[in-house]
């Protein structure tokens, strides 16, 4: 009778109108991740096993869109592309980022200005920061090159070179750290500045105190920000849809551009799914492995 009585009570009408209040409130989110995020999701793996254009019913082709991928040349290149993107842009705004971020840790003067200069290329919309460093980097009449002139020096084809394009876009994607450097900043200025004034008085220099101190403090908001940034650069779509639609010459034919191409203008989509599927297992096994390592790198203060 007592564990009858404490059930009713536990579940009786008031805790049932509580949980159905609840579900109301949330039920426009329910409705709108089943319907626009988990719906296609599954049915992106359906069609992913089809050919599939949108006009005629979907036809089952088995593992066909997969053995035709490994056939296909542009999608070699593309993956190719994004991961020389990946593998320049991730440690290199990493770095620049927590660079920055140290510098405005210090007392200077004006330092809100700074911070509003380095932060700003955030706010600004994709699409105008990837008009805007079409101007500034273009070979014939761009600021950059003319600068570079003034000093006798020749200037590259920029993204109009086939060697030259994607490091372009990685100078755009360092540009834009600011977003990452806010975070460092924030975390930096969680470090106990006791622990510097111990590694002082026990000998170390500037680089021990930066290598045993500072980056183990901020060690998780380094996993975080290069996580995120994994998936960004592996993502990577509007910038060079914009800029180069891919040229010259397939250089910056980044995997996402070329799954929109077979996907919104060659309407392959049943093809165009598979590469996504492909992307979704790329960027879910690189993140096990930056979590399955961080235990190895990462330190929790709250943790022995």
């Amino acid at each position: 009778m007592a564990a009858r009585t404490l059930g009713t009570r536990r579940f009786g009408t008031p805790a049932r109108r509580r949980l159905r209040t609840g579900l109301l409130f949330v039920s426009p989110w329910i409705v709108g991740f089943l319907a626009f995020t988990l719906y296609p999701f599954l049915m992106t793996f359906f069609y992913s096993f089809t050919n599939y254009d949108i006009v005629s019913n979907a036809q089952w082709v088995g593992l066909g869109n997969y053995d035709h991928l490994i056939h296909d040349g542009l999608f070699w290149t593309a993956l190719w592309n994004t991961g020389f993107y990946t593998v320049l842009e991730v440690p290199l705004s990493t770095v620049v980022a927590i660079a920055l971020a140290m510098l405005l840790n210090m007392k200077v003067r004006g330092l809100a200005v700074y911070r509003t200069i380095f932060y700003l290329p955030t706010v600004v919309p994709i699409v105008a920061s990837s008009i805007l460093w079409l101007w500034l980097f273009n070979p014939s009449f761009g600021i950059i090159n003319d600068l570079l002139t003034d000093v006798h020096v020749a200037g590259p084809g920029w993204m109009f070179s086939t060697l030259w394009a994607k490091p372009t876009f990685v100078l755009l994607g360092i540009w834009g750290s600011g977003a990452p450097m806010v975070v460092y900043l924030a975390a930096l200025q969680g470090v106990p500045k006791e622990m510097y004034e111990v590694a002082q008085i026990e000998g170390a220099n500037a680089w021990h105190r930066i290598r045993y101190v500072m980056l183990p403090m901020i060690s998780p908001a380094i996993l975080f920000n290069v996580i995120l940034a994994l998936v960004a650069c592996l993502q990577y779509f509007t910038q060079a849809y914009i800029m180069t639609q891919g040229g010259p010459d397939n250089s910056t034919l980044f995997y996402s551009l070329y799954l929109y191409q077979q996907a919104f203008q060659d309407l392959h989509l049943g093809y165009a799914s598979a590469m996504a599927w492909i992307l979704f297992v790329i960027v879910l096994v690189i993140t096990l492995l930056l979590f399955r390592s961080s235990s190895r790198w990462v330190y929790y203060a709250g943790e022995d």
